[in-house]
């Protein structure tokens, strides 16, 4: 406890009174076991930031505060076999305001690699894949001083988008090759049993819910809607009957950046009928090209009410 008589330097008039929005730490690395019920324990390495605001009357915030309260959060999940990494983020955006008296908001973020094991499409060899996934939360005092939380969980995903565009372009210069020695119905018999090149893109998908305090969402859930919304996932260890399958797939379902985004929408209104409306999404896709120097970009901020809106308006 401050003495009143010595006060700490952090607690001192500061000379420019202005107030912070956001003052802390980041870069905060901690190891993190998340046990799962009737499948193996995830093992994390995740970055933590963690924020809380500060008043004009404040010189600075007691920084110290903030590792400590991740430390002891942390070790209180391992006791309760905690499962989800954003009611970790949670319950230290509850505590960093606990310990920051002085604040009325406090922010947290944790992200790091979630290694997935499959088997790779044909000769069903294990590997490895890597995602990110991604937690936030926000804590407030209401005006009752009581303690108000939301929390966010995402992840972000990699896999393989063909362009249709192109595609279409070496369909229709293949066709008029074709009729130069081919009768018409033959010709399109031909463009039904063959599958055509376009360029290829690197998509980098993701999507951050948010939720209230006591919902959760399972994070595999997210990977694999992303995952279902590009032309083909993509798999560390590709034999060549792999590979073969891989690039034919995507091929045969090609995708532009906006098509990555709305699919992912589909995937999330189906899965989740019943979060509420206010529940808030960021949905994004960059596909780094392959035949130009830019990437392509799309974006969806919405919250569930507009995505059930406009989803159902769609069918």
């Amino acid at each position: 406890m401050t003495n009143p008589e010595f006060p700490d330097t952090q607690d001192k008039q500061p000379t420019i009174p202005v107030s912070l929005t956001k003052v802390g730490v980041t870069g905060v690395k901690k190891l993190l076991k998340i046990k799962r019920e009737n499948k193996r324990p995830i093992v994390l390495l995740p970055t933590f930031d963690a924020y809380v605001d500060l008043p004009s009357t404040q010189k600075g915030v007691h920084m110290s505060r903030n590792p400590e309260a991740i430390a002891e959060v942390l070790e209180e999940a391992l006791e309760i076999n905690e499962t989800h990494l954003e009611t970790i983020c949670a319950n230290l955006a509850k505590r960093l305001l606990e310990k920051h008296e002085y604040a009325t908001r406090s922010e947290t973020q944790a992200q790091g690699d979630y290694v997935i094991n499959k088997l790779s499409p044909v000769t069903q060899k294990k590997t490895q894949e890597t995602t990110q996934i991604i937690a936030k939360a926000v804590a407030y005092r209401d005006d009752d001083g009581n303690i108000q939380v939301k929390k966010m969980i995402g992840a972000e995903v990699i896999g393989m988008t063909v362009c249709p565009c192109a595609q279409e372009s070496v369909e229709k210069d293949s066709k008029e090759k074709l009729l130069k020695f081919l009768d018409e119905e033959t010709t399109q018999k031909v463009l039904e049993a063959v599958t055509f090149a376009s360029h290829n893109q690197r998509g980098v998908g993701s999507i951050l819910l948010e939720v209230s305090e006591n919902q959760d969402v399972n994070v595999d859930d997210l990977i694999e809607i992303i995952q279902n919304s590009m032309s083909a996932q993509v798999c560390e260890i590709l034999k060549r009957p792999d590979e073969n399958s891989v690039v034919t797939s995507a091929h045969q379902n090609p995708v532009f950046v906006e098509d990555c985004v709305r699919n992912m929408i589909i995937g999330l209104v189906e899965k989740y009928p019943d979060l509420p409306d206010n529940s808030c999404v960021t949905i994004k896709q960059v596909n780094e090209e392959s035949i130009h120097q830019h990437n392509a970009f799309a974006q969806k901020n919405a919250s569930f009410k507009q995505l059930r809106e406009e989803y159902n308006q769609g069918k």
